[in-house]
């Protein structure tokens, strides 16, 4: 095994070598042999522990390396980590089926190559760990690497549904009385449906026509890009959200279906009041145990807690938007993400200015602000809110139809 270029190299670190043998020290070329299972619960943990990755991430990469471990077990003969061959890896993947959101009642397909290549992508973190943590002989290049993955193909991508007006109100026309604000309020306002489900009463300013997203650790819920903003509302979103909060005063703005928050005990609680519920399930929960509570455990107690304030889930939204685009006849819309597609279309075909969109859907910039499309101006420019109300307004003023419903609706005396 070649260690250096040259000769001189090559004696320093035999010197090297020796002072740590004689020291009973790790050698450069001493490394522990682990099994990929081990493996990969190691970079799990340091996610968790160390790097303190969002519990959202550290379920897709959970989900992703299982595709690996399950490789291991059926196809290796050895389980140790640095008995791999990515290349076959990569084959054996292509040929599983997986349910596309990993509920076990779902119709299972074959990996979307944007899928295939995000495990590529993980397997290949999970490698590159192993290297710092010296899990791997020397010298071993990571298999993953190899691979060029961002060179890698896309070519069954699912398409992206985009509404249009017609579209946009037939779907409104179909929403029943529950539904209806959800999507409008996502339509209007191009938020994530993880925002809408935890925006609080107190983050809405009626009186001005804003929402204000913002992280809360505290209650273990960040924001995607974790970059806080504000949205400025339309009148008729204002109405909207005047009828879906009526006479409540805290707690989430949106609550799941006959929640009655005036007789449950968190359901009408303001962040800091759920914050102290938290806080203090997370003590009685510490105080059995010599060890502080993992990330996993808090988060737990959080959404136990959110629960109980009412908050819908997720997939609640999701399956309302399923249902009332089919009702619609709107087949080709899968997910409520089109309605932030939607929302960013329509405000480039408004011609609004791209600061203005990155502000309002709260993108993350460049790391460079050189680097983008206006270079220096950007740095320079500082959009205030009144122009940032002022073109958004007049973006959704395009489509009038669904505005005029949402009037007729604020309007009506159903419950």
């Amino acid at each position: 095994m070649r260690v250096a270029d040259t000769e001189v190299e090559a004696e320093q670190i035999a010197a090297q070598v020796n002072a740590q043998l004689a020291s009973s020290s790790p050698t450069l070329f001493s490394f522990t042999s682990v099994s990929f299972s081990e493996l990969r619960q190691a970079f799990l943990n340091h996610h968790e522990t160390v790097v303190r990755s969002s519990p959202a991430t550290i379920r897709r990469y959970r989900s992703a390396s299982q595709h690996l471990e399950n490789y291991f077990n059926e196809c290796r003969p050895s389980d140790l980590a640095h008995a791999i061959r990515a290349d076959h890896f990569v084959a054996w993947l292509r040929k599983q089926k997986v349910s596309p959101n990993g509920h076990p009642n779902t119709a299972k397909r074959a990996l979307r190559d944007k899928g295939l290549r995000f495990v590529l992508e993980v397997c290949r973190s999970v490698y590159i760990y192993a290297a710092q943590q010296r899990f791997l002989p020397p010298y071993f290049e990571n298999p993953f690497s190899k691979l060029n993955l961002e060179r890698m193909r896309i070519e069954d991508a699912k398409p992206i549904f985009v509404f249009d007006a017609d579209d946009e109100l037939r779907f409104f026309q179909k929403a029943d009385d529950w539904t209806f604000p959800i999507h409008f309020i996502l339509a209007k306002t191009g938020l994530r449906s993880g925002e809408l489900i935890h925006l609080l009463i107190e983050e809405v300013d009626l009186e001005n026509g804003w929402l204000h997203i913002r992280n809360k650790p505290e209650l273990c819920w960040k924001i995607k890009t974790r970059r806080e903003r504000s949205v400025p509302l339309i009148k008729e979103a204002v109405a909207v959200l005047r009828r879906v909060i009526g006479n409540r005063t805290s707690g989430p703005v949106f609550i799941r279906h006959q929640f009655d928050p005036f007789n449950s005990l968190l359901g009408n609680l303001n962040q800091m009041a759920l914050q102290e519920e938290l806080r203090q399930r997370i003590s009685r929960a510490d105080s059995g145990s010599v060890l502080t509570l993992s990330q996993t455990m808090e988060e737990k107690l959080a959404r136990a807690v959110w629960r109980e304030a009412g908050v819908i889930r997720s997939e609640r939204v999701r399956t309302s938007f399923i249902r009332t685009a089919k009702s619609a006849g709107l087949k080709q819309s899968s997910c409520p993400k089109s309605w932030r597609h939607s929302f960013a279309t329509l405000l480039q075909d408004a011609n609004v200015d791209p600061l203005i969109r990155q502000i309002t859907l709260g993108h993350k910039p460049s790391e460079d602000a050189r680097s983008g499309g206006l270079g220096m101006t950007g740095v320079y420019t500082h959009t205030r809110a009144t122009t940032q109300k002022r073109e958004i307004e007049r973006a959704l003023r395009f489509w009038p139809q669904s505005l005029a419903y949402a009037r007729q609706w604020t309007k009506s005396n159903k419950v």
